[in-house]
This record gives C-alpha cells, sequence and structure tokens, in this order.
C-alpha cells in the first residue's frame, strides 16, 4: 500500500511515559553498572520468563502497529534468528493502542539490561510520518535486544540494522536505554519515517536520568567515533529542513534539533515530573558510591514515582557472573508502594500472583474470562494488592508514607542480607555441576520472598484500612468519574502540599528529608 501523510500533530498528544536510571560502575559501590526505572502505562503489568529458544530456518515474528495505534500503521513480519537468549521481563497490555503484549525492557542471560522511555520530536517529525505506517516499534525493539543482543553495543546495532531493514512505527519518538557491565548507551529513534535515529554512549563515570530520554551535543562527524553512533542522514537531513546551519558556529545539539520546540523545556529539565532529569541526577551523584538500594530510593522517591508508576526495576551488571545467577530486583507495581523482590535469570518460574490477570487489562471488561485463566485469576494478583496499599496511603501521605517506606525497606533489607548465602549456596552447586539444583534453590527463594511480600501487602492494607476507618478518615467519592480527565490530568500520588494544576516548579512544597527541587536548581 502506497503510504500517505497526514495532519496529525494537532491530534497526536505527547504522550509520556516511562522513566530510567542509568549509574556508570566507578559510582557505585561494588564496580556494578547500575540500571533501574518504571514503565508508566494505564494497563495490567506482570512478571513473565522467557526461555532460551532453537527457531526453525525462515521463521518470523510480527512487529509493528495496527490500526487502533495513535499514529495508525500495519504489521509486517520479519525474520527471526536461529536462536533466542532466555530473559526475565516486565509485561503489558496497552499503549496508546499498540497491541499486546508490550514490554519495556528487562534482563538476559547475556547480561545486558534495557529500559524503554518516551521522548518527543518536534511537531514537523510527527506531521510527515506516513501512514498507514510498518516497522518495527519500541517494545519490539525492547524484546528483539533481550533475545538477541550479548553487549549494549550490539544492541544499539540492532536498533540500526531493525530501522535500516524494516523501518520503525513510532508514537512521536522514542529512546532505549541499553546497558551491559561495562557501559550503557542511550538510542534515540524519531518520528517521520526517514529512518532518523542517534545514540550515545555512557561511560563509567556517569549518570544519566531519562524522563524523558535526551540526547544533547553530538559530534558531526560521529561516524569516526566509538562514543556515538547514528542515521546516516542524521546531519543531512537537519541541513536540508533548516533546522541546523553548520555556518552558524552552533553545536550540533540532538535535543535542540530534533526534539520538541518549546521554549519552557531544555533536555534535562522538562518539567513532567516534580524532579527534573537534572535534579534526579545530581540526587543520584550525591548517593556516590550508590548502591542497589540506594538507586531503589530513586525510583521510588515519591516525587516521581505515582499511580502512573507499573512497577519498578533495579538490576546491577557486573564481571563474572554466570548468566544463572544474573539478579534483578523487581517491585510488582510502583514501588512507592510495593517492595522490590529478587530474581535470578536462573529461576525456574513466576508465582500465579505475579503473573497476567484482568486487573487494568486492555479489553478486560467487555468479554468473560476464557476457561483457560479460571485458575490463574482465582488467584491473588500482587499487582491489585499494592495498588490497594498505594491509593491507602496516598490518602494521607504524611501520616502514612514514612511507615509504608520503612516497612518496604525493611523487607528489602531482609532479602539483601539473605543474598549471600543464597548465590554462595548457588554457585556452589552450579560448580559441582548440578545446576538444576541451584536453579531449584533460586527459584524457592524468590518464590518465598514473593509470598512473604505479599503477607506485608495484606498486612499494610488491613492494618490502613482499619486505621483510617477507626479515625474517622474515610472519605466517600465526591464525583461520579472513576478515571481522571486523560493525560496531564491529576493522578493518586503521594506529594505533599502538591497543585497538580500549577506548575511544579511554581509550588512550595514541604520538605521531606531528601533534596526537593527548589534545592538542587537553586
Amino acid at each position: 500500500m502506497k503510504p500517505c501523510f497526514v495532519l496529525l500533530a494537532p491530534f497526536v498528544s505527547q504522550t509520556l511515559a516511562s522513566y530510567a536510571f542509568y549509574v556508570g560502575k566507578n559510582l557505585t559501590r561494588d564496580g556494578s553498572v547500575l540500571v533501574g526505572g518504571t514503565g508508566e502505562e494505564v494497563s495490567s503489568h506482570w512478571l513473565q520468563l522467557f526461555a532460551a529458544k532453537d527457531h526453525v530456518a525462515n521463521e518470523t515474528i510480527t512487529v509493528g502497529v495496527t490500526q487502533k495505534a495513535i499514529i495508525p500503521g500495519e504489521l509486517i513480519r520479519i525474520p527471526q534468528v536461529s536462536h533466542t537468549f532466555r530473559y526475565l521481563s516486565m509485561e503489558y497490555s496497552d499503549y496508546d493502542g499498540f497491541p499486546a503484549p508490550l514490554t519495556n525492557g528487562g534482563l538476559n542471560e547475556k547480561g545486558v539490561a534495557v529500559r524503554d522511555v518516551w521522548a518527543s520530536n518536534r511537531d514537523e517529525l510527527i506531521r510527515m510520518t506516513p501512514t498507514p505506517q510498518h516497522g518495527v516499534q519500541y517494545s519490539d525493539m525492547a524484546r528483539i535486544i533481550m533475545e538477541r543482543a550479548s553487549t549494549a553495543r550490539a544492541g544499539v546495532e540492532l536498533i540500526r540494522d531493525l530501522i535500516k531493514d524494516h523501518g520503525e512505527a513510532t508514537y512521536g519518538g522514542n529512546t532505549h536505554l541499553i546497558a551491559d557491565k561495562d557501559e550503557g548507551w542511550i538510542v534515540w529513534e524519531f518520528a517521520g519515517g526517514k529512518g532518523l535515529w542517534a545514540a550515545e554512549r555512557l561511560n563509567a563515570s556517569q549518570v544519566r536520568v531519562l524522563y524523558p530520554g535526551y540526547i544533547e551535543d553530538f559530534p558531526v562527524d560521529f561516524a569516526n567515533s566509538t562514543d556515538f553512533m547514528g542515521s546516516e542522514n542524521l546531519i543531512s537531513f537537519a541541513v536540508e529542513q533548516g533546522w541546523w546551519d553548520p555556518k552558524s558556529g552552533e553545536p550540533f545539539n540532538i535535543f535542540k534539533i530534533y526534539g520538541p520546540q518549546d521554549p519552557k523545556f531544555t533536555a534535562r529539565d522538562g518539567g513532567f515530573k516534580y524532579m527534573s532529569q537534572a535534579a534526579l541526577e545530581k540526587a543520584t551523584l550525591a548517593m556516590a558510591p550508590v548502591s542497589e538500594a540506594d538507586l531503589m530510593e530513586r525510583v521510588r522517591d515519591h516525587r516521581i514515582a505515582d499511580d502512573e508508576a507499573g512497577y519498578g526495576q533495579v538490576v546491577s551488571l557486573r564481571d563474572g557472573i554466570d548468566p544463572d545467577m544474573l539478579r534483578i530486583w523487581i517491585a510488582p507495581t510502583g514501588s512507592v508502594a510495593a517492595p522490590f523482590i529478587p530474581w535470578w535469570l536462573g529461576v525456574q518460574s513466576i508465582p500465579p500472583e505475579f503473573g497476567e490477570h484482568r486487573y487494568l487489562t486492555t479489553g478486560a471488561s467487555s468479554s468473560f474470562l476464557t476457561p483457560d485463566f479460571q485458575l490463574q485469576e482465582a488467584s491473588r494478583f500482587a499487582g491489585r494488592i499494592f495498588k490497594r496499599v498505594l491509593y491507602y496511603m496516598c490518602s494521607a501521605p504524611a501520616r502514612f508514607l514514612p511507615l509504608v517506606t520503612e516497612m518496604l525497606t525493611s523487607f528489602e533489607g531482609e532479602s539483601a542480607k539473605d543474598l549471600g548465602w543464597v548465590e554462595k549456596a548457588a554457585q556452589t552447586v552450579i560448580a559441582s555441576g548440578d545446576r538444576d539444583s541451584a536453579a531449584r534453590l533460586l527459584t524457592h527463594y524468590s518464590h518465598s520472598r514473593a509470598a512473604k511480600a505479599l503477607e506485608l501487602g495484606n498486612t499494610l492494607n488491613r492494618a490502613l484500612d482499619s486505621y483510617i476507618k477507626l479515625k474517622g478518615l474515610w472519605r466517600d467519592p465526591v464525583g461520579s468519574e472513576i478515571n481522571d480527565a486523560g493525560q496531564g490530568a491529576e493522578t493518586v500520588n503521594c506529594l505533599l502540599g502538591f497543585d497538580p494544576d500549577r506548575p511544579s516548579w511554581e509550588q512550595n512544597v514541604p520538605k521531606t528529608g531528601r533534596l526537593v527541587r527548589q534545592e538542587v536548581l537553586s
């Protein structure tokens, strides 16, 4: 079908979703590269383990978007590789009409972690995007990286090849953070259907926070650099459009040239959360040397983690780790209200309570349950349990936020204390040649902590419910609309004194014992 071009900008909102952290290994307590973040989708989220697989010749996979996407498209099929790696991912059911299941990323058996983060483009790029669009979309890229990439750089090269060979299907601009034990990369894929993309290497002494993702100054001779990559037309297209003049003496700044042309926003201060990227980066640097627990604190910071956060992830990547022993901490819903639980790539299964359920699953209210899912749906759902904690807690954050946070971090501290003996025992068994027993040990421990986490969630809900009702703090709804008004509307959060109708930088939010934005930027 011949593509047509339509004026999409008036109808396509600049969608905001997901944030990510990168901390280079020179800034961490144990020399690991640290990666953390969340996905922010109005969707169900569930944990899923994907086994390594061999594939037959000429096998293909379906990628892209459908007519339901925010910029309509058509699905295409592209070749599958002969072997895909094992990986662990938080999956979800919907984002701007993209076909489920979707993923922001996770961790694979080669020690490659990937996070997906929104990054809006200038309106001209959105308007010139052909419809129906064809190509590989953001979730496809994250999944293919987990399936195929052995290093972070290889992940960037995969995105390069996918866009070149098959095109990209976009919702208006996107970034990926890809990391391994040595380095990280930011890849920014641009709307417009022109195959435009740019990538910047993050070194061992950097902190980068994406909300949204960004790249700034970029060498025009990037083809001769080991620290930058990009599409062949990255510079020439900007010149052709009159967006950059090589004679001006101005640096080639990716954000200023290809990002949203709104003077209110800079690359490191999007104004989209109470804490800007700059403030979060500075707060993270202040923790150096940064530990896993420190990064968990940053990911769950109540100034950025709210009802939009679908889960929390923190992973440390370092040299010499057996693939089965690669560990990732995952909170089953927004980590401001849920504990991080340790999972290893060697685990054999995920408890049903942490698997897929109908709660917040797109289209679940339009039909009855399929019998195949009856036992799965009969189980409790971790996501729903800890959403209840969030709603109780944020009803009176000054009273409940410190208490719940202390309980969550105490739970994680117990897990952290156990890691030494659990991992030593598993490594000893692996060294003896009994990899299956090691996998059963890791599975048993993760399942046990997951069960304890559910107990904690139920205990918190009972206690908070009883306290609120006994103290006469219950409030019935005063409106008739259960859902908010959509993007940019107020969501449930634990901010104190925060007015969602006023710009965050104009507000005087009470200090919580941590840096607040006004302090960081002053």
